[in-house]
């Protein structure tokens, strides 16, 4: 095109797009550009997906500076795993899948600060008359049950994160964790009760 300049990275030549140009390309165009050797295109890819990426391990972790190199890592992780995409699912979907088990990875790995209480527990509002001690109560109460949210399994609370949290149907639940539909409705079942019976037990509402 008339006015790209070529670069050369690893002995391929190609020709610098201009910004206007990449955010007109398909996520696909962009996947194979990069593995030619367009770096600007990768950037490019981030800036589509970092809050993407971002929300879900903020949802599944109370640090943002973690997060922060968390999300580093997935990037990271993806530009490695490019030549595996298959269009076979969106771009966004097969992101969402890499974010998710590096969360699985993470949780694995180290105990975690998951995900907020006030996702799953139901509590009343402070209200202007709160006194000092009502809050002081309530946030005893909801270190007592973030406590219990932190013990679910994860087989069980990262797809109740992804349906409640991230609002995605049961289809892309199963995309996202490559297991089966019928078992991805099977553990959101029972991650709900299994963490409404622990937290009633504890003496606390949860809606669910």
């Amino acid at each position: 095109m008339k006015g790209d300049k070529p670069s050369t990275v690893s002995g391929t030549t190609i020709m610098a797009r201009s910004l206007d140009e990449q955010r007109e390309m398909t996520d696909y165009c962009l996947v194979q550009a990069c593995l030619k050797g367009d770096g600007d295109c990768f950037a490019e890819l981030v800036a589509r997906y970092k809050n993407l990426v971002y929300s879900i391990i903020l949802k599944n972790i109370n640090d943002r500076e973690e997060a922060d190199d968390l999300a580093q890592d997935v990037f990271l992780k993806i530009y490695k795993n490019l030549a595996a995409y298959s269009t076979e699912f969106k771009f966004s979907t097969w992101v969402m899948r890499i974010t998710t088990n590096h969360i699985i990875d993470r949780h694995r790995k180290k105990k975690m600060d998951t995900v907020p209480l006030e996702d799953y527990a139901h509590e009343p509002a402070l209200n202007k008359e709160s006194s000092p001690e009502d809050i002081v109560i309530k946030r005893e109460e909801a270190r007592r049950i973030n406590k219990i949210v932190e013990g679910l399994p994860d087989i069980y609370k990262v797809p109740i994160v992804l349906y409640h949290k991230q609002g995605l149907s049961y289809q892309e639940i199963s995309d996202i964790i490559g297991e089966p539909l019928s078992k991805i409705k099977n553990r959101i079942f029972r991650g709900r009760k299994l963490l409404k019976d622990t937290i009633s037990q504890s003496g606390y509402d949860l809606v669910v």
